[in-house]
Order: structure tokens, then sequence, then C-alpha cells
């Protein structure tokens, strides 16, 4: 996980001259809303309901034990950046590093939840403050800037049975930099 906010800080400085940049997103209050949420075959329905827990209880409160109700222990994930993780371990180490340097990180609502057979797709809105100071390996940190951030976000789960096993996670790297106060 590491390696992924490193790349990404790398590539917001590299993109930035001067100063710090104050976060600003429309996305959590959007000028025109999703429309209402469309009832879905059943088993959708189960897997965005357990998609929906997931987001809103187990990663926002930190409840790891309770990842296997939703993720393959073999899960594949696709982070932002393209790089792949594997196993349900190394997926749960990678989100506990996210909450190194923003521990009040949460995921309240998914504006657009749909899917088809065995896919799901949701988008969300991450929220946290960069409060606590970000490992970015070999020992080193980036100090905490106090800044908050709402990134947009979406997924994509394909399942297999009751749980994921690949999970695409997208948003924008340089967006979320610059609400860090990291970048421009």
């Amino acid at each position: 996980m590491q390696h992924i906010f490193r790349n990404a800080i790398i590539a917001a400085l590299a993109a930035t001259a001067f100063g710090v940049a104050f976060a600003q997103t429309p996305a959590e209050n959007p000028t025109t809303p999703a429309p209402k949420h469309e009832k879905q075959a059943p088993a959708v329905e189960r897997n965005l309901h357990v998609f929906d827990t997931l987001d809103f209880d187990v990663f926002s409160n930190q409840k790891w034990q309770r990842l296997a109700e939703s993720h393959a222990p073999d899960i594949v994930v696709t982070w932002p950046d393209g790089h792949e993780t594997k196993g349900l371990d190394r997926h749960t180490e990678d989100l506990k590093a996210m909450f190194v340097f923003a521990p009040d990180i949460t995921i309240k609502e998914h504006p657009i939840r749909f899917g088809s057979g065995t896919w799901t797709s949701v988008t969300g809105v991450m929220t946290g403050t960069f409060t606590k100071p970000m490992p970015i390996g070999d020992g080193k940190t980036i100090e905490p800037t106090g800044k908050r951030f709402a990134i947009g976000m979406a997924t994509i789960g394909h399942w297999s049975g009751k749980t994921m096993d690949h999970e695409w996670l997208f948003w924008d790297n340089q967006d979320f930099m610059k609400q860090l106060g990291l970048g421009k």
C-alpha cells in the first residue's frame, strides 16, 4: 500500500512546482444528484446489500475480521493505479494502511448502485482528514496537513457465490493528493 501513496505523491509533487493546494470537490454535494436506485434482481440486491454493509460498517468502522463476509480468501483487488494484489490478508493490510494517515475515513453512501448477474457496481464518496504522518516507505513519512478530503470513487465487483473474487477500485489519485494538500 505504501507504494500506492508514494507513487501518487511523487506524481502529484511532480505536477506542482509551488505551494500547497486547498481541497475542493463537488463529490459530496453534486450539482445533479443521481437518480433513485432501481430495484435489481434478487441475487444482485443481496450482493449490493453486502457491499453497502462492507463500505458503511466494515470499512468505515475498521471491522477487518468481517471482510470475509464480502471478499473471497483469494480475492484479487485492482487498485486505482492499476496494480493488483491477491489475497484477503494483503487486501486487509492495504485497507488498514489508509487509516494510518487518516483515521477518520468513512464511506456513508452509494448514490449509484446496480448490477447484473455476478457483477455489481457502486459509486461512493470516501471522506477523511489527513491528521497523522503518512508512511511512504524506507522509514520516511509525510507530515499531516490537516486537510479534509472527499473523493468520488467507484467499485466494480465480480461475485462468486456470496463473496467477491475480484474487486476493481477507482478514484482520481491526483485529486486525492491535491485534497490532501500534497499537489496542485
